[in-house]
């Protein structure tokens, strides 16, 4: 037996990704690309391999036929040895006939997949946050604790709590309080003294309070049990974890580098803008622990009198005489003259449009895969397969907050427009 082969990780894909639509309007959260080569998957997936730990389930219901494609054509094992990334969509039993009810439910909906494996820890993870960590630190520390249930933590801001489960911890680090969201009063309750987990003073008074990052380690027997104490328990920070802390030993594992939660769009546009800039916060050039996707086989790009500048550029594309600020260019990008993109993601094209059907495109008058000339796009995110005309501005001129095109071609959130996969954008639109 490998050295972690008594651990099963978990990755939970969420629900529908309404925070994050339309970008999940035909996939699900986790098989949305990131930094313009990856997809949000493979970050716990990458961390995971990078940890030794290989046996490496991914739960999900909505929209998973691209993530299982992903996944399939990703990460394949050795023959020889017990590693696996396999997708459990939400399936109907006669003993679970309802789809899955939250993060909780839906564990407890697949422990006959998890119990067959005979393994003693599950680590759960979410499939929508930015970070690195090595989860043999997050495991050691659940061991020599002596824990049931451990929890890894990050020391937040005020500002920043209200979003989060937060919780209290006595002396050796075990969680005594937990609490789901709280506001007013009920969030100045939860404030701690974060030097005792080794922040500076400076620092812990910037962040008082402990955020449950939303992963877990637990003895398997021990949350078995408690899936099995009431039905009606659907979500791990609702119930599950209080009703731990009530029963068994729950640990905290404090995790003090960089982590993001891209759950939202605007979470979402800023992390990823980020990866763009001299001195990213997550950073994709660490060889020491890679970020793993699938292998396309992609010709270089070709820039052609380009003025490009804290901006990543994949593989594969095509840019004539466009000027690019702040922005992520993904894979198959093709972007014609004149064109002026800041501040955006746009995230290429699943293929190549051949000769033949660029001039079919011509002849329908329909704008081909890509950006076409003079067009200029300011704060926005452009998925998948977008063919934007000619002398066409997304500039989002009025500051909309928030918006939906009756025809769903494009949408604004937080001020940040969106051109759904697929979408067809005409010549000469603004916005």
């Amino acid at each position: 037996m490998g050295r972690y082969d008594n651990v099963v990780t978990v990755i939970l894909g969420g629900g529908a990704g309404s925070r994050l639509f339309p970008l999940t309007r035909e996939r699900s959260k986790p098989a949305v690309p990131l930094g313009g080569t990856y997809r949000l998957i493979d970050v716990p997936v990458s961390n995971c391999i990078n940890s030794e730990l290989t046996q490496i389930f991914v739960l999900t219901q909505f929209n998973s036929a691209s993530l299982n494609r992903h996944i399939s054509r990703t990460y394949r094992f050795s023959r020889f040895s017990t590693g696996f990334v396999e997708v459990l969509a939400a399936e109907q039993t006669k003993e679970h006939p309802d789809w899955f009810q939250g993060t909780a439910d839906a564990v407890r909906q697949m422990l006959p997949h998890i119990q067959d494996l005979k393994v003693d820890t599950l680590l759960i993870l979410s499939g929508d946050h930015l970070y690195r960590m090595d989860y043999r630190d997050f495991l050691k520390r659940h061991t020599d604790s002596g824990a049931d249930v451990t929890i890894s933590v990050v020391p937040c801001r005020e500002d920043e709590a209200e979003g989060f489960g937060l919780l209290k911890t006595n002396s050796d680090g075990e969680i005594v309080q937990f609490r789901e969201k709280p506001t007013g009063d009920a969030l100045h309750e939860m404030r701690v003294d974060t030097t005792n987990f080794g922040l500076s003073s400076a620092e812990a008074i910037n962040r008082p309070y402990l955020a449950s990052m939303g992963i877990y380690v637990f003895d398997v027997k021990k949350l078995v049990d408690l899936l099995k104490t009431d039905n009606s328990w659907v979500d791990f920070g609702r119930e599950i974890i209080p009703a731990a802390i009530d029963q068994y030993r729950v640990v905290a594992h404090l995790f003090k580098d960089y982590w993001e939660d891209i759950g939202t769009i605007k979470a979402f546009y800023e992390a990823n803008l980020d990866l763009a800039t001299p001195l990213p916060r997550f950073n994709f050039f660490d060889t020491t622990a890679p970020i793993y996707t699938r292998s396309r086989y992609l010709p270089p790009s070709k820039l052609h009198d380009c003025d490009i500048d804290d901006s990543m550029v994949s593989e594969g594309c095509i840019l004539n005489g466009v000027k690019v600020r702040r922005s992520i260019i993904g894979l198959r990008s093709r972007i014609d003259n004149g064109v002026e993109v800041d501040s955006s993601i746009v995230m290429g094209s699943d293929f190549f449009e051949s000769l033949s059907e660029i001039e079919t495109n011509m002849r329908l008058k329909r704008p081909h895969i890509g950006i076409g000339t003079n067009c200029v796009i300011r704060k926005a995110i452009l998925d998948k397969n977008v063919r934007i005309g000619s002398n066409v501005k997304l500039i989002n001129r009025e500051n909309i907050e928030n918006y939906d095109a009756p025809d769903g071609s494009i949408y604004i959130r937080d001020g940040i427009i969106i051109v759904p996969k697929n979408a067809v954008i005409a010549d000469g639109t603004e916005i």
